[in-house]
């Protein structure tokens, strides 16, 4: 009999929570899920995605993952899930400046929105993941977010009965390891696929449902003067670079330098896509902005000098040139932030393939 969820139990790496995940009586078919041409016939896409290490997702590792993902058993004291910091309805990302961890610290840099794994190269803010496989388990075992160790886990998860059929189903046998725990987070991970934004079904048809706000923003985005797609490229509308955008003259996070050790890394992020950004603010690493508008006013008039600013935003296109000042209109401002909001994927959001298996 499924028990009501407990929120806290004493010591919680012997002792479980007594609770189920409710699932279909048919799997989810998470294999179905497949982009469209636009994207798997882009030469860059393509080359992104074969250069990382993509896991293949089926149903039943999916289905397992997805449990993996809302389990708060997951955590040293079993009140924190990856989907604490990475909710649905928020597209994957958090809604707060900083995550709360599992013994109420928060982190250091705004919990990134999980979306398109497959067009990713290195994962968080500074990189240091190179394979989604490797990005799952850095969580669990991050001393302020989940704060368990993975042999316990792994001990942990053995314990649990609703496991044995979920790692069998989807491994062959019911041995529950680390590597595996890895397999099957990447795999519902991989799944979350977001190509049903208005901004997509008017590639189908040449917009003609985009308001004139939306064109102009979207002319903007795309050419002219402005050209954001220059970062945030590909109808992915991410980056595979780490970049140095002006946020500060000098950043007290050093982002890849902090691991490099190299000066010309110091500030240097990841460049994220902007599928769904309407929804997963706040923005940056550092979630300094609360608002679209405020970002693209960053851009207009307030990027900072830098030794190493990305020649993109310089006046000169050289590397540490003056920064660019874009000086947008408040119109260009309000066209730009409606054209971003077509990139919304409000049926991802709400697919029940991806909620809570767990009664609330």
């Amino acid at each position: 009999m499924v028990q009501p969820y407990q929120e806290e139990v004493p010591d919680t790496t012997d002792i479980a929570v007594v609770y189920e995940p409710l699932l279909p009586d048919s799997l989810y078919d998470y294999e179905s899920i497949t982009y469209p041409d636009y994207f798997l016939d882009d030469p860059l896409l393509n080359l992104i995605s074969s250069l990382g290490s993509t896991p293949q997702v089926t149903n039943e590792g999916a289905t397992l993952g997805r449990v993996l993902f809302y389990d708060k058993q997951l955590s040293a004291n079993n009140t924190i899930s990856c989907a604490s910091c990475h909710h649905q309805d928020k597209g994957f990302a958090d809604g707060l400046q900083f995550s709360t961890g599992f013994e109420g610290q928060q982190t250091s840099r705004n919990s990134m929105a999980i979306i398109n794994t497959n067009f990713n190269r290195r994962f968080f803010w500074d990189r240091r993941a190179s394979t989604l496989h490797a990005q799952s388990l850095i969580p669990i075992e991050d001393p302020v977010e989940m704060g368990m160790q993975l042999n316990l886990l792994e001990n942990k998860l053995s314990g649990i009965e609703y496991y044995k059929p979920l790692f069998e189903t989807a491994f062959g046998d019911s041995i529950i390891t680390a590597q595996r725990i890895s397999f099957a987070l990447s795999q519902f991970m991989q799944s979350i696929r977001s190509f049903n934004s208005k901004y997509d079904k008017g590639l189908e048809n040449n917009f003609a449902d985009f308001t004139p706000q939306e064109l102009q923003g979207k002319d903007m985005y795309l050419g002219g003067q402005f050209s954001c797609n220059n970062c945030h490229i590909t109808v992915n509308f991410g980056g595979v670079s780490a970049d140095v955008n002006g946020l500060v003259a000098n950043p007290i996070d050093l982002g890849i330098g902090a691991i490099s050790g190299d000066p010309e890394d110091e500030g240097r992020f990841k460049t994220v896509s902007l599928r769904n950004i309407e929804l997963t603010a706040p923005y940056m690493h550092d979630g300094r902005f609360q608002t679209l508008e405020e970002v693209v006013e960053f851009y207009s008039t307030d990027i900072q000098a830098h030794p190493f600013l990305d020649d993109r935003l310089t006046t000169n296109n050289t590397v540490g040139g003056p920064p660019e000042q874009f000086n947008f209109t408040s119109e260009e401002v309000d066209a730009l932030v409606a054209f971003m909001k077509t990139l919304t994927d409000w049926e991802l959001v709400n697919n029940p393939i991806y909620s809570n298996p767990f009664p609330e």
